[in-house]
């Protein structure tokens, strides 16, 4: 007899799922979300591993870089820091996200611990929103 495998359940449907499921323990719960499987000798073998990777991509959090995230390539992050140099880079995602194009100009005001940047139209003003 080859070990079998069963349909597993993933995404929102698995953290549906692990709520309602609450009062039972990791394992159960794992299980009764389909993460297991009978060995050889007709034993099941819980995935708590596998089940954990599926919560953790349901989440949205990706820890396996050799797998591919959905095609969009990487995700942005929305941590900075000051490089050597002190310059601070936003990356081109959000740029992207706001619909700027090369050129756009912002005028930045210092706040307490914080950093405004307010974009200008072309003629130097404060654009509106």
């Amino acid at each position: 007899m080859a070990a079998t495998a069963t349909t597993a359940l993933t995404g929102k449907a698995l953290l549906q799922k692990v709520k309602d499921l609450a009062h039972l323990s990791k394992r159960e719960t794992a299980k009764e979300c389909g993460y297991y499987r009978h060995t050889k000798d007709g034993k099941v073998r819980v995935d708590l591993a596998e089940f954990y990777d599926a919560l953790l991509a349901a989440r949205g959090v990706i820890l396996d870089p050799e797998k591919p995230k959905d095609g969009r390539g990487r995700e942005p992050s929305s941590l900075i820091s000051v490089h050597k140099n002190g310059q601070l880079i936003v990356g081109a995602a959000y740029t992207k996200q706001m619909g700027l194009e090369p050129g756009a100009e912002f005028r930045i005001k210092l706040g307490y611990k914080h950093i405004h940047l307010i974009q200008l139209d072309g003629e130097g003003n404060e654009a509106e929103d």
